[in-house]
């Protein structure tokens, strides 16, 4: 079930950037790159996103169907996306406790939608994915988790250069 496989990523996530200083989460590798804190902040703000949207559309009397699409391809850094302007990091420094709190309260929220929405409207009902096109909404919750995959391999990137070798 996709909680399982959203805890174990989110696990990992949260065990990488353990003994890393809030200034080192904080720290770009370079110009142009995410630093590791950015990285969680996209992924709480793609998160929260996505949970809103999927709640906005099951209020909606109609919604197109869609088939279910190929998702497990998000993991694969192969294909570029750029992330969308509402989901970009903040600049800002952020302490890694209010992060993981942030990060916390976008799972709730998730999780919360999903038990509480009808299965019926999640397989019914859709919404838009910028390489996907129409996902069922039932598929956006493993989505979630396979977007966090994406991204570790990234944040592993990160944590490496910053750290100037590969912290296990």
């Amino acid at each position: 079930m996709f909680k399982e496989d959203n805890e174990k990523i989110r696990n990992r996530i949260l065990k990488a950037v353990e003994g890393f200083s809030d200034e080192q989460l904080n720290d770009k590798p370079a110009q142009g790159k995410w630093s590791a804190m950015q990285v969680l902040d996209h992924l709480q703000m793609m998160e929260n996103v996505i949970a809103k949207n999927i709640s906005k559309e099951l209020e909606r009397e109609t919604s197109h169907k869609a088939v279910k699409k190929p998702i497990q391809l998000t993991v694969s850094r192969a294909i570029k996306v750029k992330a969308p302007s509402f989901t970009k990091p903040s600049e800002d420094f952020i302490k890694l406790e209010t992060m993981k709190d942030k990060l916390a309260a976008s799972r709730q929220l998730l999780n919360g939608i999903y038990d509480n929405a009808p299965e019926a409207s999640l397989r019914s009902k859709s919404l838009p994915h910028p390489v996907f096109g129409k996902v069922p909404l039932m598929q956006w919750f493993p989505f979630v988790g396979l977007h966090e995959k994406r991204h570790f391999k990234q944040l592993e990137d990160v944590l490496s250069e910053i750290n100037g070798e590969k912290k296990q």
